[in-house]
């Protein structure tokens, strides 16, 4: 079922979106920044933004979050509720929905989590299109269309939005709203279909990912690590963008009565020297050179499927030390 939602008719979707939950939705908050915020009114969000700093897997696995807190004189311990009601997040792009299928992978299929299952089952997520820049590469990585893992998608059209509906609770939306909706004309799909190649021609950087992983294998000792070793800060920046990354640390945090505490689970990043030691002081990736290899490795391999990396552009953009992922890669393979 595909339908047509005049631009008209947007502050009225958005104010049906309300009822069902707290809405999420991109917020400009600076010159060069959008970030995924509560809103509460449609004129706060920009639907024409480019991606955002942190992805908005923040929603699914939190950054910071108490698993249970414990009392070592009563011998018990009171799990944290860490659901929640129905949310919406209105405005996520392709590459993000397939970042989070790739999460969806780690956390549902091999390691069900309940507290990210409770997140996603009680999501509403609604996808945009969006226009790609110099950084982008999701085309390369087949991310650039959410064939699913979205509820409805909005395609802009010169009218309005061309409306895919991916789930129940998406054709749920639709009914509940019915008189905000058209049915699509022939014109508009003829103008979708138009869209979407101009769109795919647009892409100024491509990635060939045809034999990644045997290219990945055979880079053990490139020159690459140690050259990019130098430049990198060591920081953790791409992991903390990366909309696949998906490793955590648990620490406990007892009060200084030293009875009372709690366990909390936080992102943590494969780049930091940390998270490779374990116990007796052994730290099997104790120099940047591995922990880079590490990471590209990452990236370049396959989940279900799935590759590891989106095309988001995130991780070159934002990284201080401005090393190129793409640039990477290509070396790599042996491209100039």
């Amino acid at each position: 079922m595909y339908k047509v939602l005049p631009k008209e008719n947007l502050q009225s979707l958005f104010e049906g979106l309300r009822k069902i939950g707290d809405v999420y939705a991109p917020v400009k908050i600076s010159g060069l920044s959008h970030d995924f915020r509560k809103v509460n009114s449609i004129s706060e969000v920009d639907l024409e933004y480019t991606r955002t700093m942190i992805p908005p897997k923040k929603f699914f696995v939190k950054p910071r979050e108490t698993l249970f807190e414990f009392d070592e004189e009563k011998l018990q311990y009171a799990e944290v509720q860490n659901g929640g009601g129905l949310n919406v997040i209105l405005g996520m792009h392709a590459c993000d929905i397939n970042g989070l299928k790739v999460i969806d992978a780690a956390y549902i299929n091999e390691n069900p989590d309940k507290y990210y299952m409770q997140r996603r089952e009680s999501t509403l997520i609604i996808g945009v299109s969006c226009t790609p820049d110099e950084y982008c590469f999701c085309r390369s990585m087949g991310a650039d269309y959410a064939v699913d893992g979205f509820d409805l998608f909005l395609h802009e059209i010169g009218r309005g939005y061309f409306v895919r509906i991916g789930s129940e609770k998406g054709l749920r939306v639709i009914e509940e709203n019915s008189s905000l909706f058209e049915d699509a004309s022939k014109e508009d799909i003829e103008e979708f279909k138009e869209n979407e190649r101009r769109k795919a021609e647009s892409f100024k950087l491509e990635l060939d990912i045809s034999g990644l992983q045997d290219m990945l294998d055979l880079a053990w000792d490139h020159p690459v690590w140690e050259e990019t070793a130098e430049e990198c800060f060591g920081c953790g920046t791409c992991n903390l963008v990366c909309p696949t990354c998906r490793c955590y640390d648990v620490a406990d945090y007892v009060e200084l009565d030293l009875k009372r505490g709690e366990r909390l689970r936080r992102w943590d990043s494969c780049m930091l020297r940390k998270h490779g030691l374990v116990a007796g002081g052994l730290n099997f990736r104790p120099t940047r050179v591995e922990r880079l290899r590490n990471r590209f490795n990452c990236k370049g391999s396959l989940v279900n499927g799935l590759l590891n990396c989106v095309g988001c552009g995130r991780c070159t953009l934002y990284c201080p030390a401005e090393i190129d992922f793409v640039k990477i890669m290509k070396r790599i393979r042996g491209e100039p």
